[in-house]
Order: structure tokens, then sequence, then C-alpha cells
């Protein structure tokens, strides 16, 4: 299962850390990506970290302003979001998949657990 959390109504330039908590399950062999979705539009990939190997994977669209990464310990991946702007605003959400291809990694057919979203809404 799978957790997400941390969203919230933020203005622009300002900063949220969303946090995806994974139980039941190690996250060995796992990717983990963020995906957002945006009223009338599909969901996107965001973000995506191979649990194992800590390589981290970004859309062009965040790179430079999102980074995530990933706390062994408590089995948690974390999406630390700077200078938002309004088109960031989405519905969050947090996948795994196993062994995950990195060709494959940005598709959320390539994820078989997925969180329940959180609201990122970013506004003046």
């Amino acid at each position: 299962q799978l957790q997400a959390s941390g969203g919230g109504s933020v203005q622009p330039g300002e900063s949220l850390r969303l946090s995806c908590a994974a139980s039941g399950f190690t996250l060995d062999y796992f990717a983990i990506g963020w995906f957002r979705q945006a009223p009338g539009k599909e969901r996107e990939f965001v973000a995506a970290v191979r649990w194992s190997a800590g390589s981290t994977f970004y859309a062009d669209s965040v790179k430079g302003r999102f980074t995530i990464s990933r706390d062994n310990a408590k089995n948690t991946v974390y999406l630390q979001m700077n200078s938002l702007k309004p088109e960031d605003t989405a519905v969050y959400y947090c996948a795994a998949g196993l062994r995950i291809i990195v060709s494959m990694i940005r598709f959320p057919s390539s994820y078989d657990n997925w969180g329940q979203g959180t609201q990122v809404t970013v506004s003046s």
C-alpha cells in the first residue's frame, strides 16, 4: 500500500514536499514514480527513482525545480517541489512498479501499485 501526503495550496514561487510511504512491502527492486493529473488532462509523468540503484528521472517541465529522494529506513519517497508555478496545479499520485526498465519508467502503465492522490494548488 502506498500513502501519499503533503499536498496543499501555495502561491507561485513557494515550495511543498510530498511524501509517499510504502507499507506491507519493501521497495527493493521497485521504481517509485510521481505522476500528476490536472482537470481535463491525461496523467503525466513527473519524476521517478529506481530504489536499488538510486537513479532519478524527471520530466523536462520540472527539472531543476523538483527533487525526488528516498529514505530507506522509512520506506518513503519524497518529492521536493520548489519554485512552484500555477501550471503545477494537479492531483499528484505516487506509484510503484517492480523492475521497471529505464525506457518504460515514464509510463503510468508500467506501475501496478498506486497511492491515493494529493491535491497541489498553486495560485495567487
